[in-house]
């Protein structure tokens, strides 16, 4: 089942009904406050979540169900655009982000790799390079012992390196996998989110472990 968080009733309905017409049932939450509540009875497969509502925004919404530890897929929609209000979104939580107003066939591809993403099941539950080790059975993120302090969008793009250290991988393979939507090669979403993981990971010079590849992208690997 898959929750819609949409103050606009038309397009609450076009996508329920679009949804239900591909083989998903759907509910509509008109405000955060009662998508919250609907997510305490149900189970959902994926959050079609707005970023413009009243009371409390998508954004915080968003940084609310992942407090409450749940993991559940979330693709924010919304009419702003910008780099940075993606990166606000997918900082608070978000898996996916599309901007409004969109095609019905492309929200539908998002919603099913979602939905593919959140039935994949890792079976390795460590995941290590040199000094550096992800659990992914408790999320935990550590360097040389220490525990490093990771956004949800910064985990799953780790954990995508991790599972294919030592391969060059292209920004678009990056930003399909991670992001899970078409590179938009007017966007610089995957080197700002290098760049933060970067910062957490590699403290020294010496501990370098995301190269980058000059007209390709990045590869994961010790030095």
């Amino acid at each position: 089942m898959i929750l819609i968080v949409e103050d606009e009733a038309n397009v609450a309905h076009f996508v329920k009904k679009g949804l239900e017409e591909n083989g998903f049932e759907a509910m509509i939450a008109f405000d955060g406050a009662m998508g919250l509540k609907l997510l305490q009875k149900f189970d959902f497969e994926v959050i079609l979540l707005d970023v413009i509502l009243p009371g409390d925004d998508g954004v915080a919404i968003c940084k609310k169900i992942r407090a409450l530890k749940n993991a559940i897929p979330i693709l924010m929609l919304t009419a702003l655009d910008a780099t940075e209000d993606k990166v606000a979104g997918l900082d608070a939580g978000a898996d996916d982000y599309l901007a409004k107003p969109f095609k019905f066939q492309e929200l539908l591809a998002r919603v099913r790799a979602l939905t593919r993403r959140k039935n994949y099941v890792l079976t390795e539950t460590i995941l290590k390079i040199a000094d550096l080790e992800l659990n992914t059975q408790t999320r935990e993120v550590k360097r040389n012992n220490s525990l490093v302090e990771l956004t949800p969008k910064e985990y799953q793009l780790l954990l995508y390196l991790l599972k294919n250290q030592n391969k060059a991988l292209s920004r678009t393979q990056i930003s399909e996998e991670v992001w899970g939507t078409s590179f938009d090669r007017g966007t610089n979403v995957v080197d700002v989110y290098i760049n933060y993981l970067r910062n957490k990971i590699e403290a020294t010079p010496n501990s370098k472990l995301i190269h980058t590849v000059f007209g390709t992208g990045y590869i994961f690997k010790e030095t």
